[in-house]
């Protein structure tokens, strides 16, 4: 089945689809949506390739599929990818562009960079905050 007929049986009937407000945007839930947009450039299940960025805990996992894959295979037809948490921003950006330079979905450079940095920040462990300073008054009479 091609995807854009694949995209047009998918567009409105979905399980994925997330309406919260009536005249506001669709959102959507399925994997390989990196923006979470319900429209065809990020879908996840209507196009070929596709890149899938989520958070394990040994890292960010950035799954794609496989252009050579039978339609068949799910398991087989996925590969993945692990970034190390505290790897950093540069890294991630390498992992982008590798994806965008072997033709892989170029046009998904931003999202998938943007979707990395964005769970790496989060998996970070927060800095202690430093007690705070008494000052005016209350430090010249203690």
């Amino acid at each position: 089945m091609s995807s854009d007929l694949q995209w047009l049986l998918l567009r409105r009937n979905s399980s994925f689809i997330v309406k919260r407000v009536p005249e506001g945007p669709v959102f959507n839930r399925e994997p390989g949506n990196l923006l979470n947009l319900n429209s065809y450039k990020y879908s996840g299940l209507a196009n070929a390739k596709t890149i899938d960025v989520s958070d394990s805990p040994s890292g960010v996992t950035i799954t794609t599929r496989k252009t050579k894959a039978s339609p068949n295979a799910v398991a087989g037809a996925k590969a993945k990818s692990v970034v190390r948490p505290r790897s950093g921003g540069r890294r991630a950006l390498g992992v982008a562009s590798s994806l965008a330079k072997r033709g892989y979905r170029p046009d998904l450079r931003k999202a998938t960079l943007a979707r990395v940095s964005a769970l790496i920040a989060a998996q970070k462990e927060p800095k202690p905050s430093p007690p705070k300073k008494v000052r005016g008054k209350k430090a010249a009479s203690s």
